[in-house]
């Protein structure tokens, strides 16, 4: 009899554990969960684990095991206003100057994160994972303008970038959460937020194509 109820405390631990593990995996490293949460990142990260999405997952549960708990930090209204300002000189250079312009582009960007409290930009693999937990949906831009600004892409690569990473420099640079929401709605052909059609448009006026 005392055999039978040890058994029984045995198996109500175990099932108990298994419902605890199973509600973290859910939470924290779910498959399911991770690729909602992630959108195309989590697609971007099986493929660079040639499909195992075991270890992608790991992955990806390790990021949130580590960043989510970051707060973001509000700008100043002054500080929001420098960095449209120089978003905006960076997008008139990219007319004479493409590389230049992605190169500062990427500057700028990766000095926004760390002013609204994610890593430091110089190093960057651990900046864009902070960045993939809380705008998932905006990242990918900034990954193909920091390669574009460290490689020789072709000018309508770096321009395409750039327009892509726009959506991640409105995010941060929102006055709230909210306005973050109607930034990343925005497409590349919107106006900023200082009532200036994008310099997307302007693009055949770029000089030179390395492609």
């Amino acid at each position: 009899m005392l055999t039978i109820v040890i058994l029984a405390v045995i198996v109500i631990a175990a099932v108990a554990l298994f419902l605890v593990v199973g509600r973290g995996r859910v939470r924290v490293g779910g498959g399911r969960g991770l690729k909602h949460r992630f959108g195309p990142e989590y697609d971007r990260v099986v493929a660079d684990h040639d499909g195992d999405t075991k270890a992608a997952e790991q992955e990806l549960g390790e990021r949130v095991t580590q960043h989510a708990s970051l707060k973001e930090q509000p700008l100043t209204p002054e500080a929001r206003a420098q960095y449209r300002a120089q978003w905006a000189d960076v997008q008139e250079q990219f007319v004479e100057s493409p590389q230049k312009a992605v190169t500062e582009a990427d500057a700028l960007l990766a000095g926004l994160a760390r002013d609204r409290g994610f890593p430091d930009g110089e190093q960057f693999e651990e900046q864009f994972a902070a960045l993939s937990v809380h705008h998932a949906a905006h990242v990918n831009g900034y990954r193909s303008m920091h390669t574009a600004a460290r490689g020789q892409s072709g000018t309508e690569e770096m321009r395409e970038a750039m327009v892509e990473a726009r959506s991640l420099f409105e995010a941060l640079v929102a006055e709230q959460p909210a306005d973050a929401d109607q930034g990343s709605s925005q497409t590349p052909q919107s106006r900023d937020g200082n009532g200036h059609a994008p310099w997307a448009l302007n693009r055949r006026h770029a000089k030179g194509n390395n492609t």
